[in-house]
Order: structure tokens, then sequence, then C-alpha cells
């Protein structure tokens, strides 16, 4: 485990990979973007992670021109690396995922779920999705599938829910996928809610409820604090927490906190605030981004059992200029791999794999809300740091690997353009 002690050094890698000011207070939050932000999405010198003070052009000469892989001809890659074609557009999409036919469904904040046949653009809608609670971050969230889906056409759906009283909470259901022949509609049936967030509570933001697998099978899930703040730190609670749990939502016995028993048992991590991606890398390493407050978004690693310290420590402060006291104060809990002060306000994450962009293999891509980018991390064992930031123009709130290699993105609120990104080659 990295201690807070180690922040200084994290902070300088971070703060170096990004443009001027990034270390300073922000005056921002989580929704807007602050002049001091703006002046950070100019592009940046160089090509493929140079460092703003690297004017080199592209490629580099010492590397000389890049290799596309296979038996592909040597071609020179250009600045931005990548090119990007709409495909569809979404009313306020948040998330998606790939079938094994080359179809996508997508959620759509407001309770749809639809299916993309991305050859044609042709879109149609899965029927049977839960009622969602839509406000405020609310609404339809994640969709992922499970990894047997070839054979039990599973589906995983999280999505806020409302409570008696007014109150509100997430929630993860699964169900299978039927789709009708010859079209982009089908319909869920099954519907089985597996989790909950304990307790629902009033407003309507933090759900987080991110969904990712393991390479074992097991089903990870984030659960934001509600901007409730104490209890990320309760166990009484699974709010605040990343919690681990079997595919058909029972406990590991092998969890941290299992012996304690009741939502305790559940907890993978505590100390979180708005975790809004979550990702494994090629060695089976989950790694998280959340939301800070008035700054200091956060990259963790995620560690069995570990404590990341929200709302005791922040790299940010609240909102109404509360000063909370930074990481090194307290060296106890987990530190930050990276962290962004002004806010890149994270949205949506991947570990690339792929092959059509070789040169990538292996990094990290993280949306971009206030920040309107794509931001690239670059990964060195169980370091992070920002390498390279894209500005695409528009919020962006979902990423997702497509089977061929493609990056695809979702950007936020209505008539939110699908972009898919390929390679831009000389």
């Amino acid at each position: 485990m990295r201690t807070r002690a180690m922040k200084p050094f994290l902070c300088l890698v971070a703060c170096t990979a990004l443009l001027s000011g990034a270390c300073q207070r922000p005056t921002t939050n989580e929704t807007g973007k602050s002049a001091a932000e703006e002046s950070r999405n100019r592009p940046i010198a160089g090509i493929l992670g140079a460092k703003p003070s690297q004017a080199v052009s592209a490629p580099q000469a010492a590397a000389g021109p890049r290799v596309t892989g296979g038996n592909a001809p040597v071609r020179r890659v250009l600045d931005p690396p990548f090119k990007s074609t709409e495909v569809a557009r979404f009313n306020q999409p948040w998330a998606m995922v790939f079938l094994p036919d080359g179809r996508l469904l997508v959620t759509e904040k407001q309770g749809r779920l639809r299916l993309i046949d991305v050859a044609s653009g042709a879109i149609g809608e899965i029927s049977g999705v839960p009622a969602v609670a839509y406000g405020g971050q609310g609404g339809f969230g994640d969709v992922v599938l499970h990894p047997q889906f070839a054979s039990n056409r599973l589906v995983y759906l999280s999505y806020a829910e409302q409570g008696s009283g007014g109150m509100r909470g997430a929630a993860v259901a699964r169900a299978a996928l039927n789709l009708e022949p010859g079209s982009n509609n089908g319909s869920l049936s099954g519907l089985q809610v597996i989790w909950r967030q304990v307790p629902k509570v009033g407003g309507e933001n933090h759900y987080s409820h991110r969904i990712a697998f393991d390479r074992n099978g097991k089903l990870f899930i984030s659960s934001g604090e509600r901007q409730q703040f104490a209890p990320a730190q309760d166990m009484q609670s699974n709010l605040g927490k990343i919690v681990r749990l079997n595919a058909d939502g029972s406990i590991p016995t092998d969890n941290p906190f299992h012996s304690q028993g009741g939502v305790a048992a559940q907890v993978w991590t505590l100390g979180h605030r708005n975790v809004l991606g979550l990702a494994f890398d090629a060695q089976g390493r989950l790694w998280e981004h959340e939301m800070g407050p008035m700054g200091g978004d956060e990259l963790n690693l995620i560690e069995r059992g570990s404590n990341y310290g929200w709302p005791i420590v922040s790299n940010g402060d609240n909102y109404d200029g509360s000063v909370i006291p930074d990481h090194p104060t307290r060296p106890e809990f987990n530190a930050p791999e990276a962290w962004w002060t002004p806010v890149i306000a994270p949205a949506g994450f991947i570990i690339y794999s792929g092959d059509l962009f070789p040169f990538f293999r292996g990094n990290g891509f993280i949306g971009g809300l206030a920040s309107q980018a794509l931001i690239r991390i670059e990964f060195n064992g169980v370091q992070g740091h920002e390498a390279r930031r894209y500005p695409m123009g528009q919020r962006i709130r979902e990423v997702e690997q497509g089977p061929d290699g493609a990056i695809w993105l979702l950007e936020d609120g209505s008539s939110a353009r699908l972009l898919k990104l390929t390679p831009n080659y000389g």
C-alpha cells in the first residue's frame, strides 16, 4: 500500500503531465469549467506523451516512424494520433458495451436501453428495463455482459431507484437479453435485483454504480457516498465503497470484512467519493478514478481492504471553501496514484488492449466532462500518470474499446454523439 507520504512525488508526476496551473486550488465544480481549466485544454506540443516542454515533431526523430503492427508497412502517426467519426446520436447516454456480434448496447439516463448496429447506424430498443429514478445524476447507469454471455445471455444493469419518502439509491440487476431476429430490438427477461445501496438517502447525486468483472468472474460495483460524506467511513453502510460480489449477488467468503457480516461483508475498499470509472489491467489489477470535491480528482489502484480516506482527506476542498486536509496529513490512508486540480471531472475508463493502436496498448483512457477531453494514462507497474490530453470540444461521458480495437466515445447530454476513433496515419 502506498501512503500519503508519497503524495508530493505523485503530484509532481501528475502536474508535469498537465499544463500550467494544475496544482492550484480550483474555482470550479464537477459540472463547470474554470478559466484555468480552459487554459489547460490547449493542445500539447509533440506526440504520444511528449511533455509540454518537449516541442517535437510527429513522429519523434529519435524513435523513427511508428510500426502499425503485423505485416503492415511502417507508417507515420500524426498528431492527434486518431481521427474521429460520428456514428449516431443518443439522448443523455451514460454507458455502452459491445455484444459478440459487434452491435452496441447503450444506456440512456432517462431509462432506455438502445441497441445500435454500428455498421449501418440503425438503432432499436430493448424493452423490459427496470424503472429508474431520473433526476440530477440519477437514472439509468452502467451495462456490462456476464463473462459467459455467449452461453447464458446475461447482462448486468445499474440504475438509480426510488424508495419510500423520496429516498433514492443505486441498484444492480441482471437479466437475460433476448434479441429479435432481423432487427435491433429485443427484450429483457427474468430481471433480478442482486445489489442495492444501503441505506437509501435523499438527494440525486453520487450514485457511482459502475460495474466490472474480474478474470475470475467476481463482480465489482462502485457505490458513491451520495454526497453524505460520513457513510464512506461507516461499515454499517455500503455507501462510499467498492463492493465485491459473486455473479449471482452472493458475498464471497474471502472478502476482507466478511467476518463482520451485514453490508460490511460486501466491502472490498472504503473511503471513496464518486467513482465513475473501473478498469482491470492486463495483470488483473483494478484501477478506478473518482471525482474529488472542488479539486482533487483521483486515479487509484484498488487494493483489498484499503481505506482511501474520503471525507477525512482530499487534495481538493469543500464547495463552500472550507479546507479539507490534504493526503499527507494522514499517511495511514491509501494514496492516489495521480490527482488533478483543477478537476478533469472523470467519467468512463478503459485500459487499452487492442491491436488497432499498438502504441497505446496498456494505456488507460479516461473521458473528461468538465475538461471536455480524452485523457491518456501511462502506467508503470503500480504507478500511473497523465501522459497526454486530447481536447474533444464536448463533455465525454463514456469510453469503450471496440472489437476491432477502435476506441469509442459517448458525449454527454442531449443529442450526444457516438464517436469512433481510428488511427490517424500520414
